[in-house]
């Protein structure tokens, strides 16, 4: 529903959505008439005192004035429920009168924290976009992030006529239409064929690999991390670390707090400080923090790139632009994502100018180098590692739960040879790009424009449903009557979503955000091995969650999930979780065969 449009300005709020709010100030309203009256029922008779007249008429109009602002507030609640998540507004004339009776000192502080974000972040815009030409240097990378996280934003949004509302509305209903289509499939629709033994024994090894080499990618996070995954004991086991410093002894480079990183990093992966060569927590725009570490189990040279976390590093990911670079490894149509791709390189210069990765090699000449990343830190590693390929033949990259926006197809195709991607269930980021949030859109676009339900019924419906489940055929948040198959068929009322005369969205044409200049369709980094939970173990517990290893094709992510673990399924603590629970049930498996079975029946039944 479109928004209000209130003192000559457009609102993030639509008359659907005075329903909660309106409830809550009218339980509020109907509990304080209710005390008023009774103590003036109650104390009525002794109102006969010096100045109980005026007392006594104060109470009255009081009660009168609240019986009034309840019937107002009836009236707005019942009217704003009666509206479907695709109508027009049907409250606004009501509004107007009341608004000019007094009803707007009634609304103003229901609709305050929507306004105030919506203002504030109307005005960040509005002085990001003045500041621009007034950056430092020409060439700010800080500068060049934030206008084309502007770009994005503006050009995935300015177009439509929802408001906040109504897009989560629009996410229940497609995960309520995933889960009813799903169900719906065979299970050999569902459930990919299982590959030969050989791929499964590579499987195995190189799930092995990604439990070992996932420490490195936690570490790289520091100290932080480390106190979210130990909360009652991580702080005491880097406590005597964070008191004395090991900068000058032992030639790290970091910023402030570099013995807590360093005391985080020695816990998690169970090495000592001489294993380390260098440790950096630099953290700018296009600039990651790193560590290089001797590995003697595995007999590697790990580089390690931290993901996400840090305003800096969100600019970083936002540049999602795509870029040309200059490569040498024989492949045409070496395009990346911008801001990663710069952030690879800025590891690289750093690897080689400074001549770490030399140093490294001259204690341990017979290691391999093995770089690994997470989130933002695995794009990164994918990218560096393509750029070491030249120097290192014997590289390995592990990138677990990398940004599927990337590489462009040729690279994706030359990074399988070194590559192994891990992906846990609904990850939103290895399905997040460019082109796939443009699909959101328009699929979000076409699921309300076939909907008549009032908006707050399919949120309540939708909180339960992610709470506790149930079948998605059960919750009424769809059209009645109809056949709703894949909704691949747009209505003339998806039109009367986007703004009139809208240049960027168009049902029969590719949007500006898929544009093959600038945002060229991108893929994720090298082969990939996708975790999926199996049965239902609850929607938030996962202490009884188990797993099942595949490999997967890129296509498997070519559309965004909704769910309720599509955020926390890309959290570095869940995905350890994960692949301790997935690596020891395939160890369990391959050497306790169930039913007397051979250990190659097991591992062909895996």
């Amino acid at each position: 529903m479109p928004g209000m449009v209130l003192f000559g300005r457009r609102w993030a709020i639509a008359s659907d959505d005075l329903v909660f709010p309106g409830f809550f100030e009218l339980s509020l309203r109907v509990v304080w008439w209710i005390g008023i009256l009774t103590l003036y029922l109650l104390h009525r008779g002794k109102l006969d005192c010096a100045g109980g007249v005026l007392l006594s008429s104060y109470l009255i109009v009081l009660i009168v004035l609240l019986a009034v602002i309840i019937c107002t507030l009836t009236a707005i609640v019942c009217v704003s429920m009666k509206a479907g998540l695709s109508s027009s507004p049907l409250w606004l004339p009501l509004s107007s009168s009341l608004t000019r009776w007094g009803g707007r000192w009634l609304r103003i502080p229901l609709l305050a924290p929507t306004t105030w974000t919506v203002m504030s972040r109307a005005s960040y815009l509005t002085a990001s976009r003045q500041q621009l030409p007034a950056c430092g240097r020409p060439g700010s990378s800080y500068c060049a992030a934030a206008s084309g996280k502007m770009t994005i934003l503006e050009l995935l949004f300015r177009d439509t006529d929802l408001v906040p509302s109504d897009i989560a509305a629009g996410l229940t209903l497609l995960h309520q239409q995933q889960d009813n289509i799903r169900n719906s499939q065979e299970p050999d629709e569902v459930i990919s064929h299982s590959p030969g033994p050989p791929q499964e024994a590579d499987l195995d090894a190189e799930l092995e690999n990604c439990h070992h080499y996932m420490q490195f990618a936690a570490a790289a996070y520091g100290w932080p991390l480390y106190i979210y995954r130990n909360p009652f004991t991580g702080l005491c086991k880097i406590g005597g670390d964070c008191c004395r410093t090991r900068t000058a002894e032992y030639d790290l480079v970091g910023g402030d707090q570099l013995s807590c990183h360093f005391g985080s990093i020695l816990q998690t992966t169970g090495l000592q400080y001489r294993d380390f060569i260098h440790i950096s927590f630099h953290d700018k725009v296009y600039e990651l923090p790193f560590l290089v570490a001797l590995d003697h189990r595995k007999e590697s040279v790990v580089v390690a790139v931290r993901g996400t976390m840090s305003l800096q590093d969100i600019l970083t990911d936002l540049s999602a632009e795509s870029e040309d670079l200059n490569l040498e490894c024989g492949v045409q149509d070496c395009s990346a994502h911008k801001g990663i791709s710069q952030a690879a390189r800025y590891v690289y210069q750093r690897l080689i100018n400074d001549g770490i990765l030399s140093q490294a090699f001259s204690i341990a000449p017979e290691y391999r180098l093995v770089v690994v990343g997470h989130s933002l830190g695995a794009g990164a590693a994918a990218l560096l590692a393509i750029m070491l390929r030249s120097s290192y033949p014997q590289l390995r990259c592990y990138a677990f739960s990398p940004p599927r926006g990337l590489l462009s197809k040729s690279l994706y195709e030359h990074s399988k040879n070194f590559t192994v991607s891990l992906v846990l269930g609904k990850d939103i980021i290895p399905r997040l790009s460019v082109t796939n949030l443009e699909d959101l859109k328009k699929r979000i676009l076409r699921v309300i424009a076939h909907c008549n339900k009032p908006k707050y019924k399919i949120l309540l419906r939708g909180c339960w449903y992610e709470l506790f489940g149930g079948d998605p055929d059960n919750l009424p948040t769809e059209l009645d009557g109809g056949a709703q198959g894949h909704l691949t068929q747009p209505l003339l009322g998806e039109q009367s979503l986007l703004t009139h005369g809208s240049p960027t969205y168009s049902f029969s044409s590719d949007s500006p955000l898929e544009s093959p200049a600038k945002y060229p369709h991108l893929y994720p980094p090298g082969r990939i091995i996708h975790l999926e939970e199996e049965g239902t173990s609850g929607r938030f517990c996962r202490a009884a969650a188990r797993y099942s290893a595949r490999w997967a094709h890129e296509s498997q992510f070519s559309k965004i999930l909704i769910g309720p673990k599509m955020l926390t399924d890309h959290m570095p603590d869940v995905l350890m979780k994960a692949l301790d629970s997935v690596v020891s049930d395939r160890a369990a498996y391959v050497f306790c065969p169930p039913g007397g079975g051979s250990n190659v029946d097991v591992v062909r039944q895996l």
